[in-house]
């Protein structure tokens, strides 16, 4: 107080000497002019620095902003599109795409539900409580629970009215014929996209384009508002296959019982019609199921008629002796000494299974004789030997979009020695898949030319390609009908009503680069013998009970030909002596 009064009586005393307040040595400002300056333009930036971030957001970043704001609340929907049926040649539905639907959750939202509520929803997904709270546990505003789920299922989630937990229309992949045509079709994945067979080789024709629509919605997952669509989609096209449903599962039951007969790994078959060179029927053993896949393995994968290669072992033969035939090099009736069946070639020997003495080329092939073909191939030229392989498409991988397809192995003739030229002459050192086998077969069942092959059903009839002439094709085509004849390697293969033609082979496997006793059974023939309609090929792999290809694939060879040559309505072209002679046979074997 008293300190107070002391301020107030200066003050009184410096304004009656004239001092103003303001120039009180205790209330002067020390701030320098250039210092105030500086403050004032300081001030002054940071006022033009907002009006110009003003005019930035108000003017020239207007649409970024709005674009960013937009984000928060719109999005743009996909439209799935239905993916094109895959049918037989007959319209049997192969492959077709069922509504079903996608799972999702936002998971802050959903973790707050009554744990009851999440107990039922796992067991309508078919999970453990413990696999969904794992799914749940992310910091993402979208997270799928599972995809393809069935409509009436994803209605009864929909009735537990969970927050959080959204559906989402798509599509799964139906295949009817399950197993019996797994190899074929193939399947897709949960994105609807081909992964193998058809699906997969067709997958740009049969997926279509997807749609799209701009949405708005809350912050639910909601749709509150439908802006626009972007675009419609479009749905994938029809694929008519040239598969016959019904010649498939013949070929499917006939050779699952030879595979449980003769112990066997796994096998093969396919059936192709020599006039338009369509595929009617491919199967494979082991198969899987396309709609279960839960415990899928690679070798129920595995399409062998396309994937795995062979030594081809007999069944070469014919090429060796029709190019032969084609040289003027030998005739059918040729004598040809193969002496007590054993021939050596420089220090290898090579043998047949039995001791034939003199016989004709003609009976080389009927008898399936080892030193017949290998003395006929030793009297040309090894480039002729391997052009006429590569003609036929030995060592070439199909182009006809097939996945998997694989050229298997003929190697340059420059590096072939004697006994290598001899061993591939009858189907050894060689390699070949069961369907460039099947397909070489043509120059044979037709008049000397090829055609190229399809999955897809022919409105058309092909062109050819000459590989030998008419007579060298018919020649063959009568020495590979006595080799199913009684004489023959190949009795079993005989049908009951039809003249038939082929050849067997039997080769070892190679594992590790070496020779191991398992052995793979074959055999390629057509019928009818008098004008071929169709071309069957059989591999039977590792068969332990009779392990020849006269053995575990021409009976099967004998049965499917049975069968689709009735159903395709095929007149028989054998005499009553002949039927009754095959039909005895055929009840032997099988």
């Amino acid at each position: 107080m008293i300190r107070k009064m002391k301020f107030l009586k200066n003050s009184r005393v410096a304004a009656a000497k004239g001092v103003s307040f303001s120039e009180n040595p205790e209330l002067k400002v020390s701030l320098s002019p250039l210092r105030s300056r500086l403050v004032l333009f300081m001030l002054f930036l940071a006022f033009v620095g907002l009006l110009v971030r003003a005019l930035w957001l108000q003017g020239i970043s207007t649409d970024f902003l709005q674009k960013q704001g937009e984000s928060r609340y719109a999005r743009t929907l996909e439209l799935p599109a239905t993916r094109g049926k895959i049918l037989d040649r007959n319209g049997h539905v192969l492959a077709s795409s069922v509504p079903v639907k996608a799972i999702w959750a936002i998971p802050e939202d959903v973790m707050t539900q009554p744990k009851e509520k999440i107990s039922k929803l796992a067991s309508l997904l078919g999970m453990s409580e413990k696999a969904l709270y794992a799914k749940l546990d992310s910091d993402r505003s979208f997270v799928y629970l599972k995809r393809q789920v069935d409509n009436e299922v994803a209605d009864e989630i929909v009735r537990l009215g969970i927050g959080g937990i959204q559906t989402r229309k798509e599509y799964k992949r139906f295949y009817p014929e399950g197993e019996v045509m797994a190899h074929v079709v193939g399947f897709t994945n949960v994105e609807d996209i081909g992964q193998e067979g058809i699906e997969l080789a067709s997958q740009d024709v049969l997926a279509g384009s997807k749609g799209s629509r701009r949405v708005i919605k809350d912050r639910l997952g909601h749709i509150v508002e439908d802006i626009r669509a972007i675009r419609e989609p479009m749905d994938g096209k029809d694929l008519v296959l040239s598969i016959d449903s019904k010649l498939q599962y013949i070929a499917y039951k006939y050779l699952s019982e030879a595979i449980e007969k003769h112990k066997a790994k796994a096998g093969s078959v396919l059936v192709l019609d020599t006039h338009t060179g369509e595929v009617l029927a491919m199967v494979n053993m082991p198969s899987f199921n396309p709609n279960d896949r839960r415990h899928l393995t690679g070798a129920q994968l595995r399409n062998r008629v396309m994937t795995d290669t062979f030594e081809p072992g007999s069944v070469m033969k014919p090429f060796t002796v029709a190019l032969a035939l084609e040289r003027g090099m030998v005739k059918p009736t040729t004598m040809i000494p193969t002496g007590q069946g054993r021939m050596t070639i420089g220090t290898a020997t090579i043998g047949d299974t039995h001791s034939n003495g003199t016989i004709s080329v003609a009976q080389v092939i009927e008898k399936s004789s080892n030193i017949g073909t290998a003395k006929i191939a030793l009297q040309m030229q090894p480039r002729e030997m391997w052009e006429m392989f590569t003609s036929v498409g030995f060592g070439q991988q199909p182009r006809f979009g097939f996945p998997g397809a694989v050229a298997g192995r003929v190697r340059p003739f420059k590096s072939w020695r004697p006994i290598e030229q001899a061993t591939m002459s009858y189907g050894h050192g060689i390699s070949v898949s069961l369907f460039q086998m099947a397909h070489s077969y043509m120059i044979f069942a037709r008049d000397g030319d090829m055609i190229p092959l399809t999955f897809l059903k022919r409105n058309e009839l092909p062109e050819g390609r000459q590989i030998v002439s008419k007579k060298t094709a018919r020649e063959m085509r009568h020495m590979l009908e006595m080799v199913t004849g009684e004489k023959g390697t190949a009795r079993r293969a005989q049908v009951a009503g039809y003249r038939v033609a082929g050849k067997t082979g039997t080769a070892y496997k190679i594992e590790n680069g070496r020779y191991v006793r398992k052995y793979v059974g074959s055999f390629v023939g057509f019928a009818p013998a008098s004008d071929p309609r169709v071309i069957i090929a059989v591999m039977i792999d590792e068969p332990t009970v009779g392990h020849y290809g006269g053995s575990a694939a021409a009976p099967v060879f004998s049965a499917v030909a049975a069968d689709t040559l009735r159903a395709m309505n095929i007149s028989p072209d054998a005499q009553v002596d002949e039927l009754l002679s095959a039909d005895k046979m055929a009840k032997v074997s099988l």
